[in-house]
């Protein structure tokens, strides 16, 4: 039996949304097309206004309560201040360890709402410009991927959740090449295309030894006190055996 066209809409939403934003991002690399025309600002608001969709949507449908909406903003400009003092620091991004965490926590939308947030709010530090986006993107990725892995694999040990952080250290510089090989190097071939990958590696590698690092340290005390925040913002209702009772949690 098909599933109910609401059930299809709730499923579909953060693909669609995510597919919108990738499309996005790749026709400004084009050009000649009305995305590829207007500028990096205005992609950023685009990718906020993605962002924020995502988090209304879920708001709309009981899935986030106001209170759990303020946490996830401070958790945006705690990411964005953590990431300013460590950038004199090549390849070090606690960023990532933080949207990771949010994600992992509370679910895909907030994670990449973190991550979107964090780097456009950061960027007011360390400089704004065309990789905004392409950062925005990416850190949001990385909360999405997050979210979804603690939704399926709940019980996700401590080994897997340092593999899963090591390798957004590279997944982040694998998205973040992209933008700099179709934008600043030419010609567009094979060659240039893996040597752009190749002369990233050593940031790659310290960003992800970097992200390991963090959540060695960090990771089990802040995901409990996330973890904390979560249940004491959120209200279950659980049905109550008795016919026409309800109790509150």
């Amino acid at each position: 039996m098909w599933p109910a066209w609401h059930e299809w809409r709730t499923k579909l939403q953060v693909p669609v949304i995510l597919m919108v934003a990738a499309g996005s991002l790749f026709a400004s690399l084009i050009g000649k097309n009305i995305i590829g025309r207007q500028g990096w600002g205005l992609l950023a608001l685009e990718m906020i206004f993605l962002a924020l969709l995502l988090l209304f949507w879920a708001f709309e449908r009981k899935e986030i309560c106001s209170r759990e909406l303020s946490m996830i903003a401070v958790l945006g400009a705690l990411a964005a201040v953590g990431r300013v003092p460590f950038s004199a620091l090549m390849g070090i991004q606690p960023i990532t360890f933080l949207t990771i965490l949010s994600g992992t926590v509370f679910g895909p939308r907030a994670g990449f709402m973190v991550g979107a947030t964090a780097a456009l709010v950061s960027n007011f530090f360390l400089g704004q410009g065309p990789w905004t986006p392409w950062q925005m993107f990416s850190w949001g990725m990385a909360g999405v991927s997050a979210g979804l892995l603690a939704r399926f694999f709940p019980n996700l040990g401590r080994p897997w959740m340092i593999a899963f952080l090591f390798a957004w250290g590279y997944l982040y510089g694998w998205i973040m090449n992209l933008w700099h090989w179709s934008a600043f190097v030419y010609p567009h071939t094979v060659q240039t295309f893996l040597l752009t990958y190749l002369a990233s590696v050593s940031f790659d590698t310290v960003h992800a030894i970097g992200n390991c690092l963090f959540y060695a340290l960090f990771g089990k005390r802040f995901t409990t006190i996330l973890q904390r925040f979560r249940n004491k913002l959120r209200v279950v209702v659980i049905q109550n055996s008795m016919p026409q009772e309800k109790g509150v949690v």
